[in-house]
C-alpha cells in the first residue's frame, strides 16, 4: 500500500474533491482558492502529490477519487490501531475510554456494531 497519509491542509483539500467529484481541474482550483486561499500552482502540486499516493486521479482534466473518504479514514484507523496497539481494538478502546467517557448512545452503538458482526 502506498503512503496514504494526509496532513490537516491536505485533508481539507481532499474533502473538497470528495464533496464535489467529479470536477474539472479549473473547478478544483476555484474551490481551493475560495476555501483555502491557494494559488493555482499550489492546488496542482497537492493534487499531484495525492494522486501519486493513489487517492485521486486527474484524467483529461477531470478529478475523481480512487478511494472513498470512508475507505481512506477506515484504512487510517486500521493502520493507527495496528501500529499503536499491536492491532488490538480492545486495547485501543480501553485507552480511549480512560480519558473520554462514552455516552449511553455511543455505548449502545458500539454494542449494536459488535452484535451485527456476530451475526455474519
Amino acid at each position: 500500500m502506498k503512503d496514504m497519509k494526509m496532513g490537516a491542509i491536505e485533508s481539507r483539500f481532499a474533502d473538497i474533491i470528495w464533496k464535489n467529484e467529479p470536477l474539472s481541474t479549473s473547478e478544483l482550483v476555484r474551490f481551493a482558492e475560495a476555501e483555502l486561499n491557494w494559488k493555482r500552482t499550489t492546488a496542482y502540486t497537492v493534487l499531484k502529490r495525492l494522486s501519486e499516493r493513489g487517492i485521486f486521479q486527474n484524467k483529461n482534466g477531470t478529478v475523481t477519487s480512487l478511494i472513498s473518504r470512508e475507505e481512506f479514514y477506515s484504512l487510517q484507523s486500521e493502520k493507527f490501531i495496528e501500529e499503536t496497539f499491536q492491532g488490538s481494538l480492545p486495547a485501543f478502546l480501553a485507552a480511549f475510554t480512560k480519558r473520554k467517557e462514552l455516552t449511553k448512545d455511543e455505548v449502545k452503538e458500539i454494542r449494536r456494531l459488535i452484535d451485527s458482526f456476530g451475526e455474519e
